[in-house]
């Protein structure tokens, strides 16, 4: 199964120690070989990074790993294919515009069905249904909300309701943003950890890496990372529950 990575900050904040840990479950320690990507929010704007290839032997993913773009909102991804073709316009995470905004979405799972419901505005670029998915679900908040909704939370509460359908289609984890806020959805496997002061020091799983974050942040920094298994040995991951959404904003939940 594909595995998600997101990230919620309260100040630009790199991203390095977690992405080198997913890199290595690219076809290294795991079997999520069939493409990468990650988009960086800088602003109303995204860097955005993806290959078909493996990301332990991507040179792109390499130069991601020893660039530090700071961004407050990040959201990767790694495929394992199993809808759709190994190539660029399936690989996650995808993009679109709604309300003059950039929102991105990564998807791990199947959704048996998606494809025979309507698309009225998005089309897909690819032919995965993670991408179909996307569409359709920017297609329901564009018919239910064609001005954004005053209060953020009454417009995550319906994307919590559509949510809850699309999991009734198959396996539905997801990540979306609109590059504020960081809404993570979780049918069967996603866990989450916020890192504040007192910082301590975190080992990855996959790579024989450390960092002593007390060494790397200031006092008043949150920084909140999901990912579908946990990526550090030496921290305590909080399990999502299926059909539990969380939603962040610069690194601290938001009440539903």
């Amino acid at each position: 199964m594909c595995e998600l990575l997101g990230m919620s900050a309260n100040t630009p904040t790199d991203i390095i120690f977690s992405f080198t840990g997913l890199m290595q479950r690219s076809g290294k320690t795991g079997p999520n070989r069939d493409g990468w990507g990650i988009a960086f929010y800088d602003g109303k704007g995204i860097r955005d990074f993806r290959d078909p290839d493996p990301g332990c032997t991507s040179e792109i993913a390499e130069l991601v790993q020893k660039y530090p773009i700071k961004s407050e909102t990040v959201i990767s991804h790694i495929r394992q294919a199993n809808a759709g073709r190994v190539c660029l316009e399936n690989t996650h995470p995808f993009t679109r515009e709604l309300w003059g905004r950039y929102w991105t979405f990564a998807h791990n799972g199947q959704l048996q069905g998606i494809k025979s419901r309507p698309l009225e505005f998005y089309q897909p670029v690819g032919t995965t249904d993670s991408e179909y998915a996307f569409c359709w679900l920017l297609d329901q908040i564009r018919a239910k909300y064609p001005k954004p909704p005053k209060r953020r939370e009454t417009l995550w509460r319906y994307i919590r309701k559509v949510c809850n359908e699309l999991r009734e289609m198959g396996v539905y984890n997801m990540l979306l943003s609109d590059g504020r806020d960081l809404g993570c959805y979780c049918s069967t496997k996603l866990c989450w950890i916020t890192r504040k002061a007192p910082f301590t020091t975190a080992s990855l799983k996959d790579a024989d890496v450390t960092v002593d974050f007390h060494q790397e942040t200031t006092p008043d920094d949150i920084v909140t990372v999901i990912a579908t298994q946990p990526l550090t040995d030496n921290e305590t991951w909080l399990t999502m529950n299926a059909g539990e959404m969380q939603v962040f904003y610069k690194g601290e939940t938001l009440a539903l």
